[in-house]
């Protein structure tokens, strides 16, 4: 059995900027796979003939490495150890733990033959002095935890696979690489614990001195309880007040950038389809795994059409470069996909559509635009799943996710 998920769509992505005059830049959320990612680069780099000593690698969750968070004493290290009239590929792991890294990567930038590779644990890392200092000059890869696709691909390489249906309920329980190497539903919600309390602790607590932590978890165990609905800061702070914790709409409003930052959840604003510009209207929120939502909510299973929602939301945001929801005049669309040719795309998503009051109903929204781009109704009905409407396009939700 592999140790590890090949993931060839974002190790081709690597492949693509090799050697370019460009940093690398892999952002997710933790336990992704970011350095496994790395790992199979490195190996890809091997076979083409790049030898040891040209390839530097730091983990700075690693206490070997703790000395090296200073970033002067970093730059030097590195530069001790690169390999003259040779490419030196430089891989920085958790960048955001050294202080000023910036400007650590900004002087390597000027060499030559340096290749930099860098990850980090959250959306916060690159929204300072980075992105000011290296405009125009790296690329980012944004990484998510595992598609359904890549899901079955690994079971069906492993000998492991049983019927779709099956693998979408498995699929459900934890989308991180390392639970498809847990066997029992016990350990994985241990480990998917240890998972949240890291990413809590370290990138949300910590970084943002919270002190009372309590409200912090209430906040995200409400998102989580409300994925697919439309959220705003006011509504928030009422409904924890209500619930006897005390706290601000200012309190609320950086607990959420925190949340967001550390990318344990995204946020969907709204586009208006008509006009093509965002609306100043609440946003709605989903989460990055469903495996959290089942460790936060044990007792909130019953809302599985949301949580489909969160499937397709996620499975969105890999295909296309911006997702947001819709808004035409009065009604209300899932989703609106933008992809990097910045083309539009329409989507609803339904459990089912066989009641004939619910296919209208999720079926007028998408006919009230008036354009041309292509319109999608994601459902799980196995009896006439792939059903066209006047253009718009009914599709078997497990089909979609695998690509068929």
């Amino acid at each position: 059995m592999k140790r590890y998920v090949d993931r060839p769509e974002y190790l081709d992505f690597l492949k693509r900027w090799q050697d370019k005059n460009i940093v690398k830049v892999v952002s997710g959320v933790r336990r992704a796979g970011k350095s496994t990612l790395f790992y199979l680069f490195r190996q890809y780099l091997r076979k083409q003939g790049v030898k040891e000593d040209q390839m530097i690698n730091i983990n700075f969750e690693n206490m070997k490495y703790d000395e090296l968070r200073d970033p002067l004493k970093l730059y030097h290290y590195l530069e001790d150890q690169l390999q003259a009239d040779k490419m030196n590929y430089i891989f920085l792991d958790e960048i955001q733990h050294v202080n000023q890294f910036e400007k650590v990567v900004d002087s390597l930038f000027l060499k030559d033959n340096v290749d930099i590779y860098l990850t980090g644990s959250n959306a916060y890392f690159l929204s300072g002095e980075i992105a000011t200092l290296l405009t125009g000059r790296y690329v980012e890869l944004k990484i998510l935890p595992l598609s359904f696709k890549e899901f079955v691909q690994w079971h069906k390489q492993n000998d492991s696979f049983t019927d779709n249906s099956a693998m979408f309920n498995q699929y459900l329980k934890g989308s991180f690489p390392y639970t498809l190497f847990i066997d029992s539903d016990k350990d994985r919600n241990e480990y998917m614990q240890g998972v949240y309390s890291t990413i809590v602790l370290t990138d949300i607590v910590s970084r943002l001195n919270v002190k009372d932590a309590p409200v912090l978890e209430r906040l995200i165990q409400s998102l989580y309880s409300n994925i697919g609905s439309q959220i705003s800061i006011n509504k928030i702070t009422n409904t924890l007040k209500s619930a006897g914790y005390s706290t601000s709409n200012k309190t609320m409003d950086r607990y959420l950038g925190g949340i967001l930052d550390s990318l344990l959840m995204y946020e969907a604003k709204t586009f208006d389809v008509h006009g093509r510009h965002l609306l100043n209207a609440p946003s709605k929120y989903y989460g990055v795994d469903m495996g959290i939502r089942n460790i936060l909510l044990p007792d909130h299973q019953q809302d599985f059409g949301h949580i489909i929602e969160n499937i397709v939301y996620l499975e969105l945001l890999r295909r296309n470069k911006a997702v947001y929801v819709g808004n035409n005049g009065k009604l209300e669309v899932d989703f609106v996909g933008i992809n990097s040719d910045n083309n539009l795309s329409y989507y609803q998503v339904a459990l089912t559509t066989l009641d004939e009051n619910v296919l209208h109903r999720e079926l007028r929204t998408l006919e009230t635009i008036n354009d041309s781009y292509p319109k999608y109704l994601l459902t799980l009905d196995t009896i006439n799943p792939t059903a066209n409407y006047n253009g718009i396009q009914k599709l078997n939700l497990i089909d979609w996710l695998l690509d068929k």
